[in-house]
């Protein structure tokens, strides 16, 4: 027998841990010339609102030493448009879609929640709370736990379906947004997204992103990642989806060990868009080796004390 590599999150079975993380493939089947989605546990879509956005003017990319800075600023073609347009090819690849959504108020992430739920194609929703509350004075939704309680709350009346909460990392205490999600009716928790930073030409003396300011990502943000995962899992009782510089079934396992029930990946694709097998692979052929029958054992099995200098036992 082989490997069992199927997990639950919440109400979502898996066939796997391995997703893609929204804004890094597209509305579903762009990835497809590069690698079989239908290996994949599932895929999260990039960020939709119910108007579209044509984003930030460019350059909206710039590579850091160790990942990579965006901001692209949740350029969309709408809730409406996706439908029309791209979901009706979702159904033909047996992976679970999962619609990442946004707002800039309640009612925007209800409106956006309220047409997302009508979608057959769709097996759940995750929600980005790292928005501007346009009511509140533009303070980001996932940095206040009343913000989160509140959009959450609101979402989890708006659809039947699966609801993810993808958590902010630019808190003081991660755990208090995700006991706010949880106890608003979130199913899963996501974490975390992107960390605000900048990069400078020091030669024109310019930023490199128009925007100034932008969301880093992959390696580079992985450890913190790895111990904001540690901390919500210690915190709630709903799973947590690991994200934040996977790019190996090793970074894939740090995550899992810390108590992630998957994982997604989103920058590495842009290394190597097949990525995403070689962690399936190497997630099962690291079970094999150490007489790991399901995944699932692996869920926040780290063990406490690091090895001390010169200890290799």
């Amino acid at each position: 027998m082989g490997v069992n590599l199927a997990v639950r999150v919440g109400a979502l079975e898996l066939k796997n841990p391995v997703l893609l993380a929204s804004g890094c493939c597209g509305y579903g089947r762009d990835m497809e010339p590069h690698l079989d989605l239908a290996r994949l546990g599932g895929i999260c879509l990039k960020g939709l609102s119910m108007a579209g956005s044509e984003g930030n003017p460019p350059p909206r990319i710039w590579e850091t030493p160790a990942g990579m800075l965006n901001a692209i600023g949740l350029q969309n073609i709408g809730v409406s448009r996706f439908r029309l347009e791209k979901a009706p090819d979702l159904s033909g690849i047996d992976t679970a879609w999962i619609a990442n959504f946004y707002g800039h108020t309640v009612e925007q992430y209800v409106e956006a929640a309220e047409a997302l739920d009508e979608e057959p194609a769709l097996h759940g929703l995750e929600m980005n709370i790292s928005c501007p509350n346009i009511s509140e004075g533009g303070i980001a939704f996932g940095t206040d736990p009343h913000s989160v309680y509140r959009v959450t709350r609101a979402v989890r009346e708006a659809t039947r379906k699966p609801l993810w909460v993808k958590l902010s990392p630019n808190v003081a205490d991660i755990t208090e947004t995700a006991r706010a999600a949880v106890d608003a009716g979130a199913d899963a928790l996501s974490c975390i997204n992107t960390l605000p930073a900048m990069a400078i030409d020091v030669e024109r003396r310019t930023f490199r992103i128009s925007n100034r300011i932008g969301g880093l990502s992959g390696p580079a943000l992985r450890p913190v990642a790895v111990r904001m995962v540690y901390q919500v899992c210690g915190a709630v009782d709903v799973p947590v989806v690991g994200i934040g510089g996977v790019g190996s079934a090793a970074d894939a396992l740090e995550f899992i060990l810390a108590g992630a029930r998957a994982v997604q990946v989103g920058t590495a694709l842009f290394l190597d868009p097949e990525a995403p097998l070689r962690i399936l692979d190497g997630l099962e052929e690291y079970c094999g080796r150490h007489g790991v029958e399901d995944v699932n054992e692996l869920v926040g099995a780290v063990r406490d004390g690091a090895p001390r200098p010169g200890c290799h036992g």
